[in-house]
């Protein structure tokens, strides 16, 4: 199972087309923290019908007429493959994309790539989801728009094809950008957890990093995030996107969930031992003691004290005689 936490920048096709900015993308995503940059591999040919209308998100962020159109500007070239799969090595960061098609799979394959994201859209795609796990050494799923028989059927389908579980992640995700934070529903992490037994993440759509955050704490193990260098920018997912500092500030506050969410046992901590002496409170005289004398509660009190028996023990002192005078302050000790 992944321990760390795998945080995804996707670029996805926010690079619109321009294969210098495409570079910058990959640069800033390393510098703020990613650990894996993330590009959708289609040809519109293949992805959607010409007559195709746009999502409500796309016709409020792009000018095209149609999806077939937006979505042929922001096909990535067939000769930046082999460029990326290199600069991203140069750049020691992780690599993934989601192919579309089969046919996407099978050129993503001829590289030598062995590790794929299976977008939303696809989990319903039967002969996809056969070919995909018979390619994969290891799989991201999201699971947007998508049922529990849906999200069973395809897992079912990859197990079956050749992926093993403990290879799979699965990914909440609410397919609107940016997705309402009444429809993002998180406690759906924990049923996946307690459910299917496998690697969870989550696939964020909502604006900030709030949702990614909680999500980390709920157990996600793997955080995808859309990235930009401008939320201004013509293109479909721009506006629901981190800029580079957003993404630095989720990355910095996901690791310190990381450390914050430690162990499961309750001990006190190296710090709090440190403090503990003079925070909790022990036994003392309220008044001067003479020997024989009973404790009780009108001789004794709890104070924070250098000396005498924790109030922890209180019952056991109360009732028992004084072996010695105390004068008033002075810690009480217990003889066995």
């Amino acid at each position: 199972m992944i321990s760390k936490t795998k945080i995804i920048a996707e670029i996805g096709v926010n690079h619109n087309g321009d294969e210098k900015l495409l570079y910058d993308l990959i640069d800033q995503a390393k510098k703020s923290g990613a650990d894996i940059v993330k590009f959708q591999c289609f040809k519109a040919e293949t992805l959607v019908s010409k007559n195709i209308g746009k999502a409500a998100y796309q016709l409020k962020n792009t000018y095209d007429n149609n999806q077939f159109s937006m979505l042929k500007k922001l096909e990535l070239k067939n000769e930046w493959y082999k460029k990326i799969i290199d600069y991203c090595n140069k750049k020691k960061i992780d690599l993934l994309f989601s192919p579309f098609s089969e046919e996407d799979i099978n050129f993503l394959s001829s590289f030598g790539i062995d590790n794929f994201k299976i977008p939303s859209g696809e989990i319903i795609n039967i002969p996809y989801l056969r070919l995909i796990s018979s390619k994969s050494k290891s799989l991201i799923i999201s699971t947007g728009m998508a049922t529990y028989e849906e999200i069973d059927t395809a897992l079912n389908i990859l197990m079956s094809s050749g992926i093993n579980k403990k290879n799979i992640s699965l990914l909440h995700c609410t397919s609107e950008y940016p997705a309402p934070f009444d429809e993002i529903n998180l406690n759906i992490l924990s049923s996946f957890i307690k459910k299917y037994k496998i690697n969870i993440g989550y696939s964020d759509h909502s604006n900030g990093i709030e949702v990614a955050i909680a999500a980390v704490a709920l157990g996600a193990k793997v955080i995808e995030k859309h990235f930009t260098l401008d939320k201004k920018l013509n293109g479909p997912d721009h506006s629901a996107s981190l800029d580079p500092k957003e993404f630095k500030m989720m990355v910095c506050s996901i690791r310190n969930i990381e450390s914050a969410l430690g162990k499961s046992e309750k001990n006190p901590t190296r710090s709090e031992l440190k403090n503990l002496p003079y925070v909790r409170k022990k036994i003392v005289a309220k008044k001067n003691i003479n020997i024989g004398e009973v404790f009780h509660d009108g001789n004794v009190c709890s104070k924070r004290s250098n000396e005498g028996i924790s109030v922890f023990y209180w019952d056991k002192v109360i009732g028992k005689k004084a072996t010695r005078q105390y004068k008033i302050d002075e810690g009480i000790i217990i003889e066995s």
